[in-house]
């Protein structure tokens, strides 16, 4: 990986972190098309680039963080299906992140998803967040385990089947995002160190590149989304998903194989 593939995947995941069109599917993606996605060194950074993203939380709801106590806990129980599933599937995991077409057939069922959602779910105004809502909204968050299910997609639409508003589902999901990003990193700079890797100077220096990108290009995202969230609902998200996916398809089986399955 070179510092223009570091800072387009950056860019990448700063603009689609918190948009319901999954951020590692497309970062999976576009690696597969610089042919590094196989890289041990790029699974680590696709994984690793999504904290700064999602820091970017931290300061554009920095006083949300302080209102109390039960916040925490709350985020805590909601963090906790993602970290008894991620550690029971970790190497399934990394299986799949290898797998473009894994991630087109998700773009494609999920967009189908998306179209319903607002169907599915009428409008709510209701904004407060139990701890049962919290950990149903966890369960939903571990489908983006999936490459190709977004994260803030899913625990997007587990927030709206709990009754809650679009706004609020989608600020829980974001503030849930923190404990479940930083476990990830975590966990995923352990497993490198245990496979026998050893950060070089450069990788080290991408890795810094690639999360200053991604924080700056998700702190010019993430206000928009939620406006036009709040305004538009899903279905422009779910039209783009199922058109990317069966571009991906149409690639993969009938012009190029993208990767081997």
């Amino acid at each position: 990986m070179n510092t223009l593939q570091a800072i387009v995947l950056a860019i990448i995941e700063g603009i689609t972190e918190f948009l319901p069109i999954s951020s590692t599917g497309h970062m999976i993606i576009a690696s597969t098309f610089y042919g590094i996605a196989q890289e041990d060194f790029t699974k680590l950074f696709t994984i690793v680039i999504q904290l700064g993203a999602i820091l970017s939380v931290l300061v554009l709801y920095f006083k949300r963080f302080f209102q109390s106590f039960d916040f925490y806990f709350k985020l805590l129980v909601g963090f906790i299906p993602a970290v008894v599933l991620g550690l029971l599937f970790s190497k399934k995991i990394d299986e799949l992140l290898e797998s473009p077409v894994m991630v087109a057939i998700s773009l494609l069922v999920g967009g189908i998803i998306l179209l319903k959602v607002d169907d599915w779910f009428n409008t709510s105004e209701e904004t407060e967040i139990t701890y049962t809502k919290a950990v149903k909204i966890g369960l939903f968050q571990c489908l983006a385990m999936i490459p190709g299910v977004s994260r803030s997609g899913a625990s997007i639409v587990g927030g709206m089947s709990q009754k809650l508003s679009r706004t609020a589902a989608a600020e829980f999901s974001f503030f849930l995002a923190i404990p479940t990003m930083l476990g990830a990193t975590a966990k995923k700079c352990f497993d490198y160190y245990q496979d026998g890797y050893v950060l070089t100077g450069d990788q080290i220096n991408l890795l810094v590149i690639g999360n200053i990108v991604a924080f700056i290009v998700a702190l010019l995202a993430i206000k928009s989304f939620i406006t036009f969230l709040s305004n538009r609902g899903f279905k422009i998200f779910g039209y783009y998903r199922i058109a990317a996916g069966l571009i991906l398809l149409i690639i993969h089986y009938f012009i190029h194989p993208l990767t081997v399955i």
